[in-house]
């Protein structure tokens, strides 16, 4: 109804598109007042904002020290940027350290996430995979407003639109900006398969219907566990 009173007067198409956005992720936490949602939006944000600052700072030795040995294990560039499905199907660029050798896609092109054994990723990707401790420089994308520190995972353009095709509901979880961790991130592996996307779309819908401060932060705490522990939940 909002959408249909602002077309009426006229409202610029931006401010169309905005609302128009807003009132699907309204669709999607129903019991929730609209206040309500807005009010989550910013406060999440903020946090986002804040957090992501302080972990950039305090994790700073951390992240020249995982440059180092990145350089020292194998050739290549330091850095790994690739394009991938944001908020509300935006694509932006995302930023991970490189766990594989330069140039790893050439022979095979765009493919699932590696396996155990996959011979292209180095010895500290192995590492830094196994620890997600790759993903930390996503702090960055959640310092731009591309991400945020929860949320689903983002997905490559090549495979979200065929997943759009095969998986009902898939659009929906563009609803929320992408996390560096998320409530489906923490329960499956990287996705492999049609059937981990459908398995992991269900945790994804739930945290979009749920979506609140006090969720994202049990989420980043049991994400700590994954991280110290090693240990991924299948």
């Amino acid at each position: 109804m909002s959408v249909f009173i602002a077309r009426l007067l006229g409202a610029p198409p931006e401010m169309l598109l905005e609302l128009g956005r807003f009132w699907s992720l309204r669709w999607g936490q129903q019991d929730v007042p609209s206040y309500a949602v807005w009010w989550r939006l910013v406060l999440k944000r903020a946090v986002d904002f804040t957090g992501a600052l302080v972990l950039v700072v305090l994790l700073s030795p951390a992240l020249a020290a995982i440059a180092l040995a990145i350089t020292l294990d194998s050739a290549g560039p330091i850095l790994f940027t690739q394009e991938r499905v944001g908020l509300f199907g935006r694509v932006f660029r995302i930023y991970k350290f490189r766990t594989m050798v330069a140039n790893a896609e050439v022979l095979t092109g765009p493919v699932w996430a590696a396996r155990e054994g996959d011979p292209r990723v180095t010895r500290v990707g192995r590492f830094l995979r196994r620890t997600h401790l790759d993903e930390l420089l996503q702090l960055l994308n959640v310092l731009k407003g591309d991400m945020s520190l929860v949320g689903p995972r983002p997905e490559r353009p090549c495979f979200v639109t065929g997943l759009q095709r095969e998986v009902a509901g898939y659009d929906h979880r563009l609803y929320v900006r992408p996390g560096i961790t998320g409530l489906a991130q923490i329960h499956y592996r990287y996705d492999q398969t049609v059937s981990d996307v459908r398995k992991k779309l269900r945790f994804d819908l739930l945290y979009v219907k749920r979506m609140c401060l006090m969720l994202d932060a049990r989420i980043l705490v049991w994400t700590m566990a994954v991280v110290l522990t090693g240990r991924g939940i299948k």
